[in-house]
């Protein structure tokens, strides 16, 4: 084959991808989309997929399916999404624990660097410290000072490994130079009901529990962990305002392809999803589960993942927290 021929048909063939790529995403969805959540169908993912799937389904006039792959943590989830197709018809609801934590203590069959494509980050949450209504302290002040009196003896309430109650925890003890001694659940929903028995001391609870639970009068709630006052609970200090300078733990989610969908398509749920999470309706039923509705590029997502990495897993290490085989 001439050499000017070869030349010419090398240049034509990226030109060609992105072209398809860009028909594709023109008539994108053309059929049911598959929604992959890595947790039980009932939980507060499943209830946030519906909310943002549904708003898709409108905007695309195709059904949005949410479907859970729990187990293991959310890697079993993971891994299944990471498996799919990269024709854009099934994308997965990440969050902080399978898709930061979970590889960092443990073994999994994914890495979100190389088997997914962010497309947006979608939600955030803070973490809310809780304690037992009859425990003798009234501000986290109070709270460190006891740690410190009794090293050892307070406990902590977490959903489990490498959730960001977990984390949190850590990073309390790593900042106030105290020493709690963890006590794993298999869920926010458990811990909660133990601390309101007094069973344990205290929690880094997840938002929407450690509310119902202050409006009924069953904890009390000493501050947020994130870096500012959360507009669902103002009336609570940050950990930061409280004295714990430099903390900072923020759940969050975000939406992942699996690796190879054209960046066409990327960009046309990323555009959809920026337009779905600024609507009154969708921050009003998001804002019910005690999230706040966001949005990135892609690449900002990534860049954020990536630093997610390197923070908490500089967090474990200085921790010496055991590697789960």
């Amino acid at each position: 084959m001439n050499r000017f021929i070869r030349i010419g048909l090398s240049a034509a063939v990226p030109a060609l991808m992105l072209g398809c790529g860009f028909a594709q995403a023109q008539n994108y969805p053309s059929k049911l989309v598959r929604f992959i959540v890595t947790y039980p169908a009932g939980g507060s993912s499943d209830v946030m997929a519906r909310i943002i799937g549904q708003q898709l389904s409108e905007y695309w006039g195709q059904q949005v399916i949410v479907e859970s792959r729990p187990g293991a943590d959310g890697s079993i989830g993971m891994e299944y999404a990471a498996r799919q197709p990269a024709d854009g018809y099934t994308f997965l609801l990440g969050n902080f624990g399978p898709v930061v934590a979970k590889p960092l203590l443990a073994k999994v069959n994914y890495d979100w660097q190389k088997d997914f494509a962010p497309v947006s980050r979608i939600t955030n949450s803070a973490n809310i410290l809780v304690v037992p209504v009859t425990m003798p302290v009234k501000t986290i002040k109070d709270l460190v000072a006891l740690a410190k009196a009794r090293p050892g003896e307070l406990t902590y309430g977490t959903s489990g490994p490498g959730s960001m109650s977990h984390f949190a925890g850590e990073m309390f003890q790593q900042i106030a130079g105290v020493k709690l001694i963890t006590i794993p659940y298999k869920g926010n929903a458990l811990a909660i009901t133990d601390i309101m028995g007094g069973q344990i001391t205290t929690m880094f609870s997840d938002a929407l529990p450690a509310m119902q639970a202050m409006k009924t009068g069953k904890l009390r709630a000493m501050a947020v962990t994130s870096e500012e006052r959360w507009p669902f609970t103002p009336e609570l200090p940050t950990l930061a305002e409280a004295g714990l300078k430099g903390f900072a733990a923020v759940n969050w989610w975000g939406i992942l392809f699996p690796a190879g969908v054209p960046r066409p398509i990327i960009d046309k749920v990323n555009a959809d999803l920026v337009k779905a999470l600024a609507t009154q309706n969708v921050k009003s039923r998001l804002g019910e589960l005690g999230v706040a509705a966001i949005s990135s590029t892609p690449e900002q997502f990534g860049a954020f993942m990536a630093s997610e990495t390197t923070r908490w897993g500089k967090l474990i290490k200085d921790a010496n927290l055991r590697v789960e085989k």
